[in-house]
């Protein structure tokens, strides 16, 4: 019986499906944790700059080589049932490597160096080399800064790559390529350099027809950026559901496989996804809820969309148009509630129920009637993403008094990820593209019944459910099992693997009607705040960031 495996690497681990691509079961499952994590605060224990968030590039071979072959050893299948290999990852999530794909990280003159490593997706220290990107791009009339809704995000590769430029010149010399984490794989898998068109195009402002931005725009970030492509990135790049390459017989004997089984181009994460909720047709937002969330639409045509993280031909369904939007915040805010402002008395009082602090929050906040709490936050714990693109936005919280409860902070930071859901699906409306249906998948769509029901009730539309608990390695899989072929118990398209493994639950989250009135009020509270603090007066945010960080400096500095 013919299998494939999609890999799937997020934030904190990654997880490998094994999956018959007939019917789109799951044989099983195997998630390994990163050993290093995510390196916030320091590194080899001297303390990060503001805004860092790096990884180490060896757990990534490390847990790719112990997952898979404990993916296929503990399913007890011949390796050579196994028909294609497909792989995703967290984006834009960046590192600079030698001539070999390796990390510069592992030279001993660079152990000590942060650039050196994967710069996260979420490392957003690079935002002020960001937004000089987009405004030099705006005055010099750049086409393709209209594609991203006139805006360049720090969580992107190029402010990146101008970060370490800036910071480390002889760094930026050394490195032989700076490349994504979903090509930095699937080239280890094959033998050589490969880029994705889903990575390039939405992190990396690749167009299908124009390529990457001209040399001329490079010439005005910096004049050493004028040949950054040719020299640091290299200009082929090719569409998902296709084949990147064959896996070598070094990757083979390392991974336990056959060698020369195809490998598919890389997804990005949340785009996986998509397909693996059976989704191949125009007006259906699907919404990838975890740590961070993405938006993701497609459409027959391109339209330019305010604020968004782009638009790709190709760059989710070959032949559409892929649209994505994004929060950078929304499992990450309530994980920061829990573990940072959650009191002893809570935590103890969910142990003696044999339950976790989540699930006491949401027994206490479910009960509540939507406003019963008196609240309205903006989720700007980690910046903006979508619409307004500023990652030196805060959050905040109005209406706290002496009578607040957990609870209802709690129920508050997921009813303003709801509203900053809804600012960006209105957006996408008035800007031409259709919305007739609402889809969720990631953990928290599984987790929360609550959470849920607060999105259906905040958008007034009803939300389904992907079936997967691993949607996005799913996806992957879906991809490999489009590269393999008809021939081989594959199929010939993603279009038509995604109709015959992706999957729905029966559940749908109905908005409730009075439900819908309250939280229009509050929604309209939320957007005042939003406009206010986000358009109109986001300085006053950017001191408070700016008056912290430099006494953080200076503190360092002593």
């Amino acid at each position: 019986m013919p299998y494939v495996i999609g890999a799937d690497f997020g934030t904190l681990s990654a997880r490998f499906l094994l999956v018959n691509p007939k019917n789109g079961d799951e044989i099983n499952t195997v998630v390994m944790t990163y050993p290093n994590g995510v390196m916030e605060e320091t590194l080899h224990g001297k303390p990060l700059p503001e805004d860092y968030a790096l990884e180490d590039a060896s757990d990534y071979l490390l847990v790719l080589r112990q997952g898979i072959q404990t993916l296929v050893r503990d399913a007890k299948i011949d390796p050579s049932e196994v028909i294609a290999i497909g792989v995703d990852f967290t984006a834009s999530t960046i590192l600079p490597v030698d001539q070999k794909l390796m990390p510069l990280s592992q030279q001993k003159k660079y152990m000590d160096n942060p650039h050196a490593y994967v710069k996260l997706w979420k490392h957003h220290a690079a935002q002020a080399h960001a937004t000089r990107a987009a405004s030099i791009a705006k005055d010099r009339h750049e086409a393709f800064i209209k594609r991203y809704g006139d805006q360049i995000t720090s969580e992107w590769m190029i402010p990146k790559i101008m970060e370490i430029l800036t910071e480390d010149p002889d760094l930026y010399n050394d490195a032989y390529r700076f490349i994504e984490g979903g090509d930095f794989i699937v080239s280890h898998l094959i033998g050589e350099e490969s880029r994705s068109a889903c990575q390039a195009g939405y992190k990396a402002l690749w167009h299908q027809k124009e390529g990457y931005p001209s040399k001329a725009y490079f010439k005005a970030l910096d004049p050493r950026l004028e040949h950054v492509i040719e020299e640091k990135m290299g200009s082929m790049v090719k569409p998902v559901g296709t084949m990147a390459g064959r896996l070598t017989d070094q990757m083979a004997k390392a991974l336990h496989l056959v060698p020369g089984i195809p490998v598919s181009t890389a997804y990005i994460d949340a785009h996986s996804a998509v397909p693996a909720l059976g989704i191949t047709t125009p007006g259906n937002l699907v919404m990838i809820l975890g740590t961070s969330t993405c938006h993701m639409v497609l459409d027959h045509e391109e339209h330019l969309v305010k604020g968004i993280s782009g638009v790709v031909k190709d760059g989710i369904i070959p032949g559409l148009y892929g649209y994505e939007a994004g929060q950078a915040c929304v499992g990450n805010a309530l994980e920061w509630f829990v573990e940072t402002m959650l009191s002893k008395t809570d935590h103890d009082e969910a142990l003696s129920l044999g339950i976790t602090p989540y699930e006491l929050l949401e027994r206490k906040a479910i009960i509540k009637a939507p406003g019963a709490s008196g609240l309205v936050a903006l989720d700007w714990l980690n910046g903006n993403r979508s619409i307004l693109s500023d990652s030196d936005l805060s959050g905040m919280i109005l209406g706290l008094s002496l009578r607040t409860n957990p609870e209802d902070i709690y129920r508050a930071l997921i009813e303003s990820t709801a509203y900053g859901a809804r600012v960006i699906i209105e957006e996408f409306e008035s800007q031409g593209l259709k919305i007739d249906r609402l889809y969720a998948t990631g953990g928290i769509s599984k987790k929360s019944p609550m959470f849920m029901q607060i999105y259906a009730d905040v958008t007034g539309r009803p939300i389904h459910i992907g079936q997967s608990e691993q949607a996005v390695a799913l996806g992957s899989a879906i991809a490999a099992a489009a590269i393999a072929g008809s021939k081989n118990g594959g199929y010939d398209t993603i279009s038509d693997a995604s109709i015959a493994m992706g999957k729905l639950e029966d559940k749908v989250y109905v908005p409730v009607p009075s439900h819908i009135k309250t939280y229009d009020k509050l929604y309209r509270i939320y957007r005042n705040l939003h406009d206010h603090f986000g358009v109109s007066h986001p300085e006053w945010m950017h001191t408070l960031k700016n008056i912290k960080t430099n006494d953080m400096k200076g503190q360092s500095d002593e």
